[in-house]
């Protein structure tokens, strides 16, 4: 249904229904309820575009999901254990605050010609990025388009040495280097001296915060960084497979505990250690991070810091919408604890380890 119909329903003027659904306040009340009744009989839904390309919101949010370290597959996003629950809480909470939601994957640099598009295009009134790697040419730009964008996991010294605080732009983090920390210190409380890491990607925030603070742990407690035990993963279970088979493999001494930089890695971890029939934690402890679903019902349980997805999640959606509403433009950090779950893939070494 047009609005033209809406017009000739209520018996008013296509002018006078256009104002109604705007919201202006030079419309009599009596005609404003007329106009509504037809409106809601007829469960008529005003075309977003054009009200974009009058200067009305379109009440849609962008959420821009970063995966540039795998191969392009349509439906990885909504089955990586990192990305899904972003995507749910985005899209729930938008619904609960009346929003919709607009979702693009960028599997490459050429790809955020997606994301520059649905701003110019008016597609969108906002947008959230997830996953973003230490790109700042490409933040650089996306900042440079003046629409609200808000960037879950990234650096903030970046972005404060780049002088780009000064637009509607707002940053939501987690406290992962805490968070990796109190892994690290729970597993030298057990006894363990020996710890290997196996990485997240480098060019991420989180995959830098997570490294440093297992390599600043155990400086703490004058342990050396044995750098046989540092396997590169880039947060994929193929990868930090193959890093921990070739360890194994290696013939030399192997660590007592190993602290993954997300629970996929870890998971594949001991996927290794079983083919090659050591066991967690009898042989080697493992702890992960992000806390997944999955991390609670694998025997042994794993041990893993939570990820405060929901909440980071919620307050991504609030920001962009704050900032959509902002006449002037506004900066804005926030930053979510990351907690420790205590399970059963962690114990005190050996004192004959393998």
């Amino acid at each position: 249904m047009r609005s033209e119909d809406i017009a000739r329903l209520a018996g008013v003027s296509r002018s006078t229904v256009s104002r109604v659904i705007n919201n202006y306040s030079n419309v009599p009340e009596e005609t404003r309820i007329k106009v509504l009744k037809v409106i809601e009989q007829y469960q008529y839904e005003p075309n977003s575009f054009a009200r974009a390309l009058a200067g009305k919101k379109t009440d849609t949010i962008g959420l821009f999901a970063i995966s540039m370290n795998e191969k392009e597959n349509t439906t990885r996003i909504y089955q990586n254990n990192y990305f899904a629950p972003f995507v749910d809480a985005v899209v729930d909470t938008s619904n609960e605050r009346g929003c919709y939601v607009l979702i693009h994957t960028v599997y490459s640099p050429d790809d955020f010609l997606k994301v520059k598009q649905a701003f110019l295009q008016k597609r969108i009134d906002g947008g959230i990025i997830v996953g973003t790697q230490k790109d700042i040419d490409i933040v650089r730009e996306m900042v440079g388009l003046e629409y609200p964008l808000v960037l879950i996991d990234y650096d903030i010294t970046e972005i404060m040495s780049e002088h780009l605080d000064r637009n509607h732009l707002a940053i939501v983090n987690s406290k992962d280097y805490e968070g990796a920390t109190e892994a690290m210190e729970y597993l030298i409380s057990l006894g363990h001296t020996d710890i290997g890491i196996i990485c997240g990607q480098m060019n991420t925030y989180s995959g830098r915060e997570r490294y440093t603070a297992y390599e600043d742990t155990l400086k703490r407690h004058n342990l050396t960084v044995n750098e046989r035990f540092v396997l590169k993963g880039d947060f994929l279970k193929d990868t930090a497979y193959q890093e921990v088979k070739q360890l194994l493999s290696s013939g030399g001494t192997l660590p007592t505990a190993i602290f993954s930089a997300n629970d996929d890695m870890a998971i594949s971890a001991m996927e290794a250690l079983s083919e090659f029939g050591l066991t967690v934690p009898d042989d080697i402890s493992i702890a992960g991070f992000d806390d997944i679903q999955m991390a609670s019902r694998i025997q042994p349980k794993l041990t893993s810091v939570r990820l405060p997805i929901y909440e980071m999640s919620k307050a991504a959606v609030e920001k962009v919408i704050e900032l959509c509403d902002s006449q002037q433009p506004t900066f804005s950090t926030i930053s979510f604890p990351a907690r420790l779950m205590i399970r059963d893939s962690c114990q005190q070494p050996k004192p004959n380890h393998v």
